[in-house]
């Protein structure tokens, strides 16, 4: 804060001086507006607690950093319902791409697949019959969209032969994911006391969806679709009420409540958000819009450090380059706090000494990354360019610099 001094102004004439006030005044004014501004600044990088979520478990987490921002229970164990037909959509979209099944192929509905089996009954339907011609990527769109547990035992069953061999296949697929808390008794999620997962695990499963199999994504976001004349509609309700939301799946049994797995994109933020147990379709909806709405609002992902970009050239011995050119293999994407990019401190730790030769890759430090005293992330540092190892004099050459500079601590 600036202080006015009466004694700059004893030898100035009355218009000069009355015009000195002033300035000093308005110089003052301005500062204490800078500092009302640096509060506001300060205030507005404060992040507010997150949403109470009425659900039995949730989970909001960045798809491309993988930072999660809001989670409850995300690791209890619960009924998924219609949930696990991200696993059965998952398992199909793996089979297409490795050459195994075509979205072309057609498909044999057997009596199991009917949608008049008794099993079935009151539960969510694609209404395939026996003898009536269907492909496989109608079935994907019965699965995805519809939600029906009739196309979930025909895509079982055309795949694996049987519901319980493509179950075994799920779960296989769901190891390997590192789905720890999941495992999968059936392909629809109709209730079995062993099939249970977490919100967590979902969390992962959509992620991968989205990142592994684009095209068959775009699935996940249509509106509606036709088969057998009857028209279907997707349950996702957010589809139609917010443009961000692209993705991903609902779910109901009344042991499992109402759940959904949702994904949106806001200015190349991606966001997965899973809350299961809710008590009615109008509050998976509401409480999932709730934590989008929370993690758009008040947090960023961005690429913090490019891969590949030169962040130092230290000096490097006993090789034909002097200088080897120093960075991280690959870019650092973090989620931060909206207007904390800033305050984001980098830290390189270097090798000492750094000899040749050097591969590309080759680790030669430490990269650290700060906010506010807490080390997010460290990476290593690693040569950009390779550097081959210097002749025989050249390399006894810098073994005495390098003795020197040892020895006066240099």
């Amino acid at each position: 804060m600036l202080r006015l001094r009466t004694s700059d102004l004893t030898f100035m004439p009355n218009s000069l001086r009355f015009s000195s006030i002033l300035a000093r005044i308005a110089s003052h004014s301005l500062a204490l507006i800078l500092a009302a501004l640096t509060v506001s600044a300060s205030a507005q990088n404060i992040v507010p607690a997150a949403p109470e979520i009425a659900a039995r478990g949730y989970l909001l987490v960045d798809a491309n950093s993988g930072a999660v921002l809001v989670e409850s229970n995300a690791d209890e164990q619960l009924p998924p319902a219609s949930l696990t037909k991200l696993m059965t959509a998952y398992v199909l979209a793996s089979e297409i791409a490795a050459g195994r099944v075509t979205r072309d192929d057609q498909v044999t509905v057997s009596r199991n697949a009917w949608s008049q089996n008794p099993v079935f009954n009151g539960s969510s339907l694609m209404w395939i019959e026996p003898r009536m011609p269907v492909t496989i990527g109608q079935l994907e769109q019965g699965v995805v969209i519809s939600s029906g547990n009739d196309a979930t035992v025909a895509v079982a069953e055309h795949i694996a032969g049987s519901e319980a061999a493509f179950a075994d296949l799920m779960n296989k697929h769901a190891a390997e994911l590192g789905l720890h808390g999941t495992y999968f008794a059936n392909s629809h999620g109709l209730p079995h006391p062993q099939h249970l997962t977490t919100a967590r695990d979902l969390a992962v499963l959509a992620k991968n969806i989205i990142q592994r199999f684009p095209e068959h994504y775009k699935v996940y976001s249509q509106r509606e679709y036709t088969y057998n004349d009857i028209k279907q509609y997707n349950r996702n309700k957010l589809l139609g009420e917010d443009p961000s939301v692209d993705g991903l799946k609902t779910g109901y049994t009344r042991e499992a409540g109402y759940g959904l797995v949702a994904s949106a994109e806001r200015n190349g933020m991606r966001l997965i958000s899973v809350v299961m147990g809710t008590d009615s379709a109008r509050a998976r909806a509401r409480e999932t819009r709730s934590l989008l709405n929370y993690g758009f609002r008040f947090y960023e992902t961005d690429v913090m450090v490019a891969g590949g970009e030169e962040l130092e050239k230290p000096r490097i011995w006993k090789g034909e380059l002097d200088y080897v050119p120093v960075g991280i293999a690959d870019d650092v994407v973090m989620t931060l706090p909206r207007g904390k990019r800033n305050s984001l401190v980098s830290e390189l730790v270097l090798m000492d000494p750094i000899s040749a030769p050097l591969a590309v890759g080759d680790a030669v430090g430490e990269l650290t990354l700060t906010l506010d005293g807490e080390v997010l992330q460290q990476i290593p540092l690693v040569a950009l360019e390779p550097v081959e190892a210097a002749g025989f004099f050249a390399r006894i050459w810098d073994m005495v610099l390098m003795w020197l500079a040892k020895l006066f601590g240099g």
